[in-house]
């Protein structure tokens, strides 16, 4: 297991998904927990938020503390679990999936990515199955787990976590932020559904988490995800010219950027949105192939749970045996 987190909620989600392998004697199971050298800030001040996203949509990676690999063994399985940072995994998981490690640690393995963000993930998502695809890595699952808050109240709940570190619930109704308990709880059955690939004879691949509702796509935001991550890549470009993240100029860029970011959000994404439902009707050959596309390799079926995935903590009996 490959994991960092600022907030400590991709932790818990990580907890969770290795809970039914480590009630298995037979499987062992190693930890690598990042750790940059100039760790990021917990709730974080707006302006260094704000100012990390040119090296996040760059993809430039931050230095890590020495970590030694835990087996010089090749593994069963490896699992990533990021969060997304401006449609961008994190700054150190980039830096890990640049390292020499990564090359040693992922070449010819399978690798399950485990993420947990606001809603949006499609473009980070590429952006690691790049990396995969360079490493040589086999991609045999994702899990993606979003916020409860919906796309509209997150978009205030989200911010008001990250700047101030308090969850909520908020004044005047705002649901609070972050993935719900009860599917971080809940995502235990992907852990179930690996101990038992791991027990098989069979080799591991892309049938490992299907029928598990392991992601969800959301039509409606593909086409502001791709607007997005353009945006943040040509601001980034001017960003990055400007210095290094401690240069003055960059402060100024920053304001201005969140001015545009907010305009950004206020205009583009509910304008594709609505767009996207107008034309949906015609367009609904090109939808499926994209969701099908984005949902690959879990898939978005629910077949194999029984009932309500969430009634179980443990997960044992919300999976077809």
């Amino acid at each position: 297991m490959v994991h960092y987190s600022q907030t400590g909620q991709l932790h818990k989600v990580v907890s969770s998904i290795l809970a039914p392998l480590e009630s298995q004697p037979a499987i062992h199971i190693d930890q690598l927990r990042l750790e940059p050298v100039e760790d990021y800030p917990f709730p974080w001040p707006f302006i260094r938020f704000i100012n990390t996203f040119p090296e996040a949509a760059h993809e430039r990676g931050c230095a890590l503390k020495p970590f030694n690999l835990p087996s010089d063994e090749p593994y069963d399985l490896v699992i990533l679990a990021y969060q997304v940072w401006f449609l961008a995994p994190s700054i150190p998981v980039t830096a890990f999936l640049k390292s020499s490690a990564a090359e040693y640690l992922l070449a010819n393995t399978p690798v399950v990515t485990v993420i947990a963000c606001r809603n949006m993930w499609l473009m980070a998502q590429e952006k690691v199955k790049a990396h995969l695809t360079r490493l040589n890595a086999r991609l045999v699952g994702n899990v993606a787990l979003v916020d409860e808050a919906g796309t509209a109240a997150s978009f205030i709940s989200t911010p008001l976590w990250m700047l101030t570190g308090n969850k909520g619930p908020f004044p005047l109704g705002i649901p609070a932020a972050g993935v719900a308990e009860t599917e971080i709880n809940s995502a235990a059955r992907f852990g179930v559904a690996i101990r038992k690939g791991l027990a098989s004879d069979a080799a591991l691949d892309e049938t490992l988490l299907q029928g598990l509702g392991a992601v969800q796509i959301n039509e409606r935001l593909i086409a502001s995800e791709k607007v997005g991550t353009r945006s943040f890549y040509i601001w980034g470009k001017l960003f990055l010219a400007a210095g290094k993240p401690s240069a003055w100029l960059r402060k100024p860029l920053t304001i201005a950027y969140a001015l545009f970011l907010l305009t950004l959000i206020l205009t583009v994404v509910p304008v594709t949105s609505i767009l996207k439902r107008l034309f949906a009707p015609l367009m609904k050959a090109r939808i499926a192939r994209q969701k099908a596309y984005f949902a690959q390799p879990s898939g978005e079926g629910r077949d194999k749970l029984n009932g309500d995935a969430k009634a179980c903590p443990a997960c044992e009996t919300s999976v077809a045996q």
